[in-house]
């Protein structure tokens, strides 16, 4: 088979590796990609925003499956485009894809289809989100509607948070804001295959949201996350997928909007059971990077069992796995390029999230750069490799958080 995986971060990176090694791939390519994805296929310059480029190249090369990484992509269409054409694709079309791309959608698919989540009311005009903010108190969140790479969300300890978050979100033009109960927890993310009414769920993982250690500081796209998460049982697992995924699918088809591709929830677990914190319509990231390293299936055939319409069963390492990211100084407002990096060799993975290279050199190219995954028979064990492999990376911008996994040392 000819594979086509779109993107060009550390997600797409721990596709490309993962899909290559199936037995059924002859060729991988990754649109645009980046140096690392280059070790496991062809990087491909187009621009993962260029939906006909994508649509035509993967017709011309007779492409046999397109596997969709970001979330900016499948709100464009993408998988509308290719289907069109006669591809075939592992993403959701752009009208599913509003699972993610505006939370209203999400929050009245979970109200009308009995999912588990927390009260909300979404609102236009800031007198009247003030006014609901006044009422409830903090805590309280706060969620921007549309696509924000995982920033657009203020977690309010403080009222007065409340209310400098919605100064922020109603100073942008005709911006709709999600104002949700707070749920106190554990939190953790569950992300699965998915065709219509059928899943096939992976092994959990814990993302680090906030940018600094001790979960302070603006949330961000993820700083770092370890797998498994051993505070969350089978049974929780259960849960999530009868309470969360499956009804929320089955809501989904109702609509006449059947769900195709990677669905990610984020999951709190609370005193009164789980409950639904977001979706995602897509693979995480960086849980894509510290989760598949400890799958042994074939990736490729999961895929193609779900589209076929079969819940397969998945084989996992009994390995724990850490990713911690470095990112660039002053993310997440700011990111930096063309500062150098040197990496010296590493027992980890390295995944590459916001790289550029020229001449030969490895520079910064984004907001978070490169993730370092490494595995144990511990946590305890993988998170000394982890933090070991990070200090190999000499670069003068870069920053990471020094406590991924702490929540659940064993």
């Amino acid at each position: 088979m000819k594979i086509l995986v779109i993107g060009k971060g550390g997600r797409e990176h721990a596709l490309a590796w993962k899909l290559n090694q199936s037995p059924l791939v002859e060729k991988v390519y990754i649109a645009p990609g980046n140096p690392g994805t280059a070790k496991f296929g062809i990087n491909v310059d187009i621009k993962d925003s260029d939906v006909e480029a994508l649509s035509e190249f993967a017709l011309k090369e007779k492409i046999d499956l397109t596997v969709v990484g970001p979330e900016t992509t499948l709100a464009l269409g993408v998988a509308d485009a290719f289907e069109a054409k006669g591809l075939k694709i592992f993403g959701p079309k752009k009208d599913v894809a509003r699972l993610e791309s505006s939370k209203d959608f999400a929050k009245h698919i979970m109200n009308k289809y009995n999912v588990p989540t927390g009260a909300y009311e979404t609102f236009t005009d800031f007198s009247k989100a003030k006014a609901y903010v006044e009422k409830h108190g903090a805590p309280i969140v706060i969620k921007e509607d549309g696509l924000k790479a995982g920033k657009g969300v203020t977690v309010a300890m403080k009222i007065e948070e409340a209310f400098e978050a919605l100064e922020i979100a109603f100073a942008i033009p005709d911006n709709k804001v999600v104002i949700e109960e707070y749920l106190d927890g554990f939190e953790f993310s569950l992300i699965a295959l998915a065709h219509e009414d059928k899943v096939i769920p992976l092994e959990v993982g814990q993302d680090h949201k906030r940018v600094f250690d001790g979960d302070k500081g603006p949330n961000t796209g993820g700083m770092g996350v370890y797998s498994p998460v051993r505070r969350v049982t089978k049974e929780i697992i259960d849960a999530s997928v009868n309470e969360i995924i499956r009804p929320t699918l089955e809501g989904l088809k109702k609509e006449g909007l059947p769900f195709t591709g990677f669905i990610f929830a984020g999951i709190m677990d609370t005193k009164d059971g789980v409950k639904t914190i977001e979706f995602n319509a897509r693979f995480g990231d960086p849980e894509a990077e510290v989760i598949l390293p400890r799958m042994k299936s074939d990736l490729v055939q999961l895929i193609l069992d779900i589209m076929d319409g079969k819940e397969s069963k998945v084989e996992w390492s009994e390995k724990t796995t850490v990713g911690v990211v470095l990112a660039s100084e002053g993310y997440p407002a700011s990111s930096t390029s063309d500062a150098e990096i040197e990496i010296e060799d590493m027992e980890s993975q390295l995944f590459h999230m916001g790289t550029k290279e020229k001449d030969g050199k490895l520079y910064t190219n984004g907001g978070r750069v490169l993730i370092v995954v490494a595995e144990g028979d511990t946590l305890k064990e993988a998170k000394e490799k982890a933090y070991s492999d990070v200090e190999k990376i000499k670069c003068k911008k870069l920053f990471f958080r020094h406590d991924i996994g702490a929540k659940d040392v064993v």
